[in-house]
């Protein structure tokens, strides 16, 4: 199970950094609770999909690093906390932003396997400059 929960939030930091949304997208439950309270709360997989899609489009690349995984729970539902080492680049990767926090999920076994459910970001420091949206 531990492995199983893990390649969910492998292939959730894939989905953003390769901006495969459908492959993001297959992370959650369709009616999935999503809380980065610096940022926002989304009640789908497609509300948070979208938002992501978003929030990436002006940015070059991206590193979602994860560590220190703890999964705990039973064939039917877990429960994992991550380290999450994020960092996001202007496109010419002069400017930057890292994000360090941690997600705290709560997953169900589905008939397509793994998902997460609840998840709640919780940020412990941030730094770095703002890529804004290019003028039109």
């Amino acid at each position: 199970m531990r492995e199983d929960v893990a390649d969910v939030l492998v292939r959730y930091a894939t989905g953003i950094d390769r901006r495969d949304w459908a492959l993001f997208r297959t992370c959650f439950t369709e009616q999935c609770d999503v809380d980065y309270p610096n940022f926002g709360h989304w009640h789908s997989a497609d509300e948070i999909t979208a938002w992501m899609d978003d929030a990436h489009q002006h940015w070059g690349h991206t590193l979602h690093r994860l560590s220190n995984v703890v999964v705990t729970g039973d064939d039917e539902h877990a429960s994992a906390r991550s380290y999450v080492d994020a960092m996001l680049f202007s496109p010419d990767g002069e400017l930057g932003v890292q994000a360090l926090g941690y997600y705290d999920d709560e997953l169900v076994h589905t008939v397509e396997g793994w998902k997460i459910d609840r998840r709640r970001f919780t940020m412990v420091h941030s730094h770095g400059a703002a890529v804004q949206e290019p003028a039109s």
